[in-house]
């Protein structure tokens, strides 16, 4: 009785692994709004820092 299937190759599923998602046209990639997310805490501490100057 022969094997009639066919040979494998590893790795050869079709299935993709992707990390991340994929960012929808015109949303941030996720990367860039954790740089934003940072610099957004600078500037609030730095605020926070400053006294206010009178108007």
């Amino acid at each position: 009785m022969g094997s009639t299937l066919p040979r494998r190759t590893p790795g050869a599923s079709g299935r993709k692994h992707s990390t991340t998602p994929e960012p929808q046209p015109g949303e941030p990639s996720r990367s860039l709004r954790i740089r934003a997310a940072g610099g957004w805490k600078r500037f609030v501490r730095r605020t926070e820092m400053q006294p206010e100057e009178p108007q």
